[in-house]
């Protein structure tokens, strides 16, 4: 792999939270991968993502929907380098785990005590599931950005809702039923999630954050490049063996 770019600190910031998402979210390698080995090499030019389908949300409200589009786009936005999570499909990814054993809560032990101040190795202390975390949140940002200025969050500028984003980070935003760390926390994995994701599971449209960050995907050998100094020379490969 090769070293840190310097002169590109987003590429270097998403090459670094590749390694915070679970490696079955991100890939998958099964028999028969090695016959997708490919012999081009990856383009050189940035990477665009492919026209957005008329995807309809199947858990959050049309004002839900606004807001999950807004913050993803402005946590992972788009530069010159590339497409930014909006438009490598992040917001699919999490509506369609909001249909999910995970985002419901039915396979997490969700019984008490609940330590509102235990040390993270605790791990997880809410009496919320992820469900409840976005509904909850969304609802309670929504209603302090009106508070603040007559418009819900989706409807802000890109520097206003930067703002509110880093206030929500900072838990300086008080949030009716839940934290507002925990809340903006869920949202940036969530998003990452969905720019790095195998595009089977509706996120990373086309590659894009494999892409620009020069993961192989789910391709069945590249070991040999990994000592080396060098970008991996061939495109990603998807779970469904579509490349990039």
């Amino acid at each position: 792999m090769s070293e840190p770019d310097q002169d590109n600190p987003r590429r270097d910031f998403l090459r670094k939270t590749l390694t915070l998402i679970p490696v079955v979210t991100v890939a998958s390698t099964g028999l028969g991968m090695s016959a997708l080995a490919a012999s081009e090499p990856a383009p050189k030019a940035a990477p665009v993502a492919p026209a957005q389908g008329t995807y309809e949300p199947r858990f959050f409200t049309t004002e839900e929907w606004a807001f999950i589009g807004a913050v993803t786009a402005r946590l992972i936005p788009a530069d010159d380098l590339g497409p930014g999570a909006l438009e490598a499909g992040a917001p699919e990814f999490i509506d369609r785990q909001m249909n999910t054993p995970y985002a419901n809560g039915s396979l997490w032990f969700m019984q008490g005590p609940f330590v509102t101040d235990a040390v993270p190795e605790m791990g997880y202390q809410l009496q919320l599931v992820p469900q409840q975390i976005y509904r909850l949140g969304i609802a309670a940002t929504d209603a302090w950005c009106r508070q603040q200025s007559g418009k819900p969050f989706a409807q802000l500028d890109s520097a206003a809702q930067d703002a509110v984003l880093k206030r929500l980070e900072a838990g300086d935003i008080e949030l009716a039923e839940l934290p507002a760390k925990a809340f903006f926390s869920l949202m940036l994995q969530n998003t990452r999630e969905g720019f790095f994701c195998d595009p089977i599971h509706g996120g990373n449209k086309g590659m894009v954050g494999w892409t620009q960050i020069g993961f192989p995907g789910a391709r069945a050998d590249f070991m040999d490049w990994v000592e080396r100094n060098e970008p991996y020379p061939f495109p990603a490969v998807s779970i469904r063996g579509e490349r990039a």
